[in-house]
């Protein structure tokens, strides 16, 4: 009796908040505003100046970043000379049509692209496709663009493209066609892209895509990114790893696919059947902080969804996840 009084003093325990980030110093970080256009241009800038007036273009002005302090120009180029990242998602026509029309109406240019010198002598851009896409729409013989002499800045477009948010397909798409590019051009580890790829998932979901256009990504993911790590091996033979890793994520989706069409067959009828015969056959569901393999997951799941029984599953089974499922 008495251990049972102290235990219920006992304060009940509560998960641990993350710790919020302490917040910068206010004016401690950066160029001040008067040092901002102060210096000479960096090697790398004035090349950049160079190929911009080859090609026809024209440097309006050249300044330091105020945070890192790099060196970029403005510029106005030939828009025949622009061109997007090839790695980058599908354009949304009906976007492109209403910034289309915006701009026809006010008959002014106002958010410059952000470009990057290409191998060719002409320019990418990694953030402005839209807008790109729009000034060509409207016969624009010119575009104003902030030019980076950094080239590697087009493989962080993930980071700073916010010009629209992009679903789980969009991501896993760019994210792999990134990556074929860069095995081509810098076949170091996979892990080394970590910051380009954002997360490793990414990559196997991306391959799965392309093999499969209309993939329930959203099903796997949550799963895939307790079980998928950058790779340490040159970005060409991970290529190879991820296309088998893809292989595997189509085999139990056919799997899966087979568990649904048993709950389809007694009467069940939900957007969350596949995400809930998923999250039945995931061995690491109530195994908080567990480790495990892309390959051993991938063979456990197979043989859940193999023995998956659509007759154990009652309404009140799929009434009790769905809620979870849908904020998953």
């Amino acid at each position: 009796m008495a251990k049972r009084r102290a235990a219920e003093k006992t304060p009940k325990q509560t998960a641990r908040k993350p710790r919020k980030k302490k917040a910068a110093e206010a004016g401690s970080r950066g160029l001040l505003a008067s040092e901002v256009a102060i210096g000479l241009p960096s090697k790398e800038a004035e090349e950049v100046r160079q190929t911009i007036e080859q090609q026809g273009g024209r440097v309006l002005g050249s300044y330091r970043d105020p945070l890192g302090g790099h060196w970029q120009l403005l510029a106005s180029l030939p828009i025949d000379k622009v061109a997007p990242t090839p790695f980058q998602r599908d354009i949304s026509q009906s976007h492109v049509k209403r910034l289309t029309s915006v701009l026809d109406r006010m008959d002014r240019f106002l958010d410059p692209i952000i470009v990057v010198p290409n191998n060719e002598g002409g320019f990418w851009t990694p953030n402005g496709h839209h807008r790109l896409s729009a000034m060509k729409r409207l016969g624009a013989r010119s575009v104003i663009a902030l030019v980076l002499p950094d080239r590697q800045v087009a493989y962080q477009i993930l980071a700073m493209n916010t010009e629209k948010g992009h679903n789980l397909k969009e991501k896993a798409l760019e994210v792999i066609r990134m990556a074929r590019n860069l095995a081509a051009l810098d076949p170091r580890g996979e892990k080394e892209f970590a910051l380009e790829f954002e997360e490793p998932a990414l990559l196997t979901l991306g391959i799965t895509y392309e093999r499969q256009g209309r993939f329930a990504g959203g099903a796997y993911h949550p799963v895939l990114r307790r079980v998928e790590e950058f790779l340490a091996s040159p970005l060409p033979e991970a290529l190879k790893s991820r296309e088998e890793r893809a292989a595997k994520l189509l085999e139990l989706d056919e799997k899966v696919n087979q568990a649904v069409a048993g709950l389809k067959e007694r009467g069940f009828s939900s957007p969350y059947l596949k995400s809930f015969v998923v999250a039945r056959v995931n061995p690491l569901r109530f195994k908080r902080g567990a480790m495990m393999s892309f390959d051993e997951a991938m063979d456990k799941m197979v043989a859940a969804a193999e023995r998956f029984d659509a007759s154990k599953i009652q309404i009140g089974d799929l009434a009790g996840a769905a809620g979870s499922l849908s904020e998953e």
